[in-house]
């Protein structure tokens, strides 16, 4: 088994980037959903799910900027944390799911290319100093922290589940409607359930648990356009046998070694 793809998303439910190296630290990929956009009313995050034009929002990540792009829209471009000003005076209290965490405001210019795009009052945020939040799932141990991601760090999906899923479908899905940060290959559909720890190029990596899916997944991450599928087929075979109203494609993890570099092609190897 190897890795055959990475990726990143810099802002959460935006659309992501395909790397070829990707490093880690406490809370996941370095830059991936470091970024948030919230409601400027009440500081509560946005997601795909109820704003499909999300998916629509390009983002491009560098050392110099975040920015973030879309046809016939333009682009703005947002310094890194170090550039912003003091976070003392412009954090926010924002709520992600269960979790209300401190946050640094990036500025004007991305609230109002935000704002513009979706037609709602917004804010940009991102991880900052201040920012602290513990996984609350019970597959965590204490110090697992985690992102604006929804739950967990990570998430892997082999490119043998997704071509089994498509076999099903009338019109195949690529892998982008399912966000993963680790695509693997050489393996059988849906090994990654069973996988109870993996090591990548040293990188020890716990199974968390089945990623349960969300209308995200019905959205064309081109088009920001929805249809039934691939939700309509995964309920005829992969409801979750604790909780019939889920349906699983994907297994999230959490990385127990904190600190390391993974590289497209790198080998995969069952513990």
């Amino acid at each position: 088994m190897h890795l055959s793809a990475l990726h990143i998303y810099p802002v959460k439910s935006c659309r992501g980037l395909t790397v070829t190296s990707a490093d880690l630290d406490d809370h996941g990929f370095i830059g991936d959903r470091r970024f948030m956009v919230v409601s400027a009313e009440d500081d509560l995050f946005l997601t795909q799910r109820t704003h499909p034009r999300m998916a629509l929002i390009e983002t491009t990540l560098t050392k110099e900027a975040l920015t973030l792009s879309s046809p016939k829209h333009g682009s703005v471009s947002v310094p890194p944390a170090s550039r912003l000003p003091s976070p003392a005076s412009v954090t926010r209290r924002v709520t992600v799911w269960k979790s209300t965490v401190t946050a640094d405001d990036c500025g004007e210019e991305g609230a109002e290319w935000l704002s513009d795009f979706l037609g709602l009052p917004l804010r940009l945020v991102r991880m900052g100093g201040a920012f602290q939040r513990p996984i609350v799932k019970p597959t965590a141990q204490p110090g697992d922290v985690v992102s604006f991601a929804d739950a967990y760090p990570l998430l892997v999906i082999s490119e043998a589940s997704l071509a089994d899923l498509n076999s099903r479908l009338a019109d195949p899905l690529p892998m982008n409607r399912f966000r993963p940060n680790l695509v693997v290959a050489g393996c059988e559909p849906y090994a990654e359930d069973t996988w109870a720890h993996i090591r990548i190029n040293g990188v020890v990596f716990r199974n968390a648990g089945p990623c349960a899916r969300c209308p995200i997944t019905t959205t064309d991450q081109l088009t920001a356009l929805r249809a039934k599928e691939p939700l309509k087929t995964l309920a005829t075979y992969r409801r979750d046998p604790d909780d019939s109203t889920d349906v699983n494609f994907g297994t999230n993890l959490i990385h127990e070694t904190k600190r390391g570099t993974l590289h497209t092609g790198d080998t995969v190897t069952l513990l």
